[in-house]
């Protein structure tokens, strides 16, 4: 049985139709290569041994399949899948009482693990390296250690911010590997598999258009489908459900996807930037107000894209939009001051 806590930006009826589309196997899933030839590796090396394989880091944007690999690796395994999540794990207790349900050969999957408390991180150095968990009984002068052995099991931890996992914690890894953004191509092969799960008639050329405006996202390119199914089936329904390019290129745009794929709140940060504050440079707070969003999904959620398209740039003074930004959105840079900003 697979324990799974949903993560809290998402809805349970969004996770539902998400697993669904979830690639079970190393076969199944598109994109990123390289990683994939890794732990094809890695995983076989561990069957033919009979052993539990290595533990894994996959750190990268939100989206790009993290939690899929999670559950490929459990499948490849065969073996049992625990999700849980760095901010559920607030005590040393809460982290323990999940070692001591595993099974030999389990896969523990730990969601932002960046997010673990200082206290939690140190349970788990000895789960990781020795399969070991050290227990304090009593308080005070009176208080003992004891260590129990844990079963050999599997760690795989997911995280969009490497920079704030410790390097004790990293290096106990087996495996770090970074998901990089999708190829148009691969998107294209995702949305169209997507399309037959669904059961949603769509031709090469529709599953082009939305795989180009993805934002380099299976997650955002699975979504996007869904709403130009949904336009399809009420906007145009003399298409009888069939999406080509034109109904995906006016269902994307009434949902307010232009044609790099920036949505509305991407749009607004961009905006704000380059309308309010001259271009910048801003501070990552400021901006994040100046747009009614947390800073942190400004910096995790947004910004990733942005600066991969060439839109925006973090300066040690700030944010600063490039002229690519100015004339995605119709405007003309500032004069004074702009050549400063870039002249270094």
């Amino acid at each position: 049985m697979r324990e799974e806590l949903l993560s809290p930006d998402q809805e349970p009826q969004e996770r539902e139709v998400e697993v669904g589309l979830r690639p079970r196997s190393l076969n199944e899933f598109v994109g990123q290569s390289e990683l994939k030839g890794h732990l094809r590796v890695m995983l076989a090396a561990a069957r033919e041994r009979e052993q539990p394989a290595d533990h894994f880091l996959f750190a990268g944007p939100p989206g790009l399949g993290k939690t899929t690999l999670a559950h490929i690796v459990a499948t490849e395994m065969n073996a049992e899948l625990h999700i849980t999540s760095g901010p559920a794990l607030e005590r040393a207790g809460d982290l323990a009482a999940i070692l001591t349900k595993l099974e030999p050969g389990d896969v523990l999957f730990i969601d932002e693990i960046h997010r673990l408390s200082r206290a939690v991180e140190e349970v788990l150095y000895p789960a990781m390296e020795d399969f070991e968990l050290d227990i304090i009984l009593g308080k005070g002068p009176a208080a003992r250690s004891i260590r129990l052995e844990l079963p050999r099991f599997t760690l795989v931890g997911a995280t969009t911010r490497t920079g704030l996992i410790t390097g004790p914690l990293r290096d106990r890894f087996g495996l770090t590997a970074r998901l990089e953004y999708y190829e148009p191509e691969d998107l294209q092969s995702i949305v169209e598999r997507a399309a037959g799960i669904l059961g949603v008639s769509i031709d090469a050329k529709g599953a082009k258009e939305i795989a180009h405006r993805s934002r380099g996202t299976p997650r955002i390119g699975n979504r996007l489908l869904r709403q130009v199914r949904d336009f399809a089936q009420i906007e145009r329904p003399q298409s009888k459900g069939v999406i080509d390019a034109a109904i995906a290129h006016d269902g994307l745009a009434f949902f307010g996807v232009d044609e790099r794929g920036l949505d509305k709140p991407t749009r607004a940060i961009l905006t704000a930037l380059c309308s309010s504050f001259g271009g910048g440079p801003v501070g990552l707070k400021t901006l994040a107000i100046s747009v009614s969003e947390p800073d942190d999904t400004v910096e995790d959620v947004y910004e990733p894209f942005l600066i991969q398209q060439g839109l925006l740039l973090r300066t040690p003074k700030g944010r600063v939009a490039t002229p690519a930004a100015f004339a995605h959105l119709g405007l003309t840079p500032p004069t004074g001051g702009r050549s400063t900003l870039f002249s270094d």
